[in-house]
């Protein structure tokens, strides 16, 4: 199935994106995008940015729509990912974002941080919550040990209860829009490494 999501704001403010969606590719709704991109504020402008289970890319792109110096589109489905790339020539932003095709459970593992704060948006498919919840607290894990201070970490679920099970839980802030929960975590100076809960 097709379908056109529109950028909220910035520079690629009302561009529309044509994607090819299925019951696995739920794109963020657009209220949930607007609210993501107002919670984070001026963190967006000049700092890079990772969309991690990309999909269609909306998320990715409102960001590099709102400033961010580079966007990592990571996303392991090929046609999927071609679809990105085809939006960035479209809109001839291609020196501002990269796709990376490859797995999100595997890459984290190779991904070596950045050294300078981030900020980073999860998006698994939703089966994922189900068939690969240790794999995905793998992954929040393992970002949270890596992120460089003051980087920002965001997860988006259905599933309100999967916060008790995150590393460090009560640190992380929650928004509820819809069916949709954004989970945010902040890199404090300092911080010891996150325990994975027992």
């Amino acid at each position: 199935m097709r379908a056109q999501l529109r950028i909220v704001a910035g520079s690629l403010r009302g561009r529309k994106l044509t994607c090819t969606v299925s019951p696995l590719l739920r794109p963020a709704p657009e209220r949930v995008r607007e609210a993501l991109f107002s919670i984070l504020g001026d963190a967006v402008q000049g700092r890079v940015f990772y969309d991690l289970f990309a999909g269609t890319g909306a998320i990715g792109l409102e960001a590099v729509s709102r400033g961010a110096s580079q966007v990592y589109f990571v996303e392991r489905d090929f046609r999927v990912a071609g679809e990105i790339d085809q939006h960035l020539q479209r809109f001839r932003v291609m020196e501002c974002g990269s796709v990376v095709r490859a797995d999100v459970y595997r890459w984290v593992e190779r991904w070596p941080g950045n050294g300078e704060p981030v900020n980073v948006f999860v998006g698994p498919p939703y089966p994922d919550f189900e068939r690969r919840p240790e794999d995905l607290l793998a992954v929040i894990s393992q970002l949270q040990i890596k992120l460089a201070p003051e980087s920002i970490l965001v997860l988006q679920s259905e599933d309100a209860d999967f916060l008790i099970q995150l590393p460090n839980a009560e640190e992380w802030e929650t928004r509820r829009y819809g069916r949709n929960y954004l989970f945010f975590w902040v890199r404090k100076h300092d911080e010891p490494v996150p325990d994975r809960p027992a």
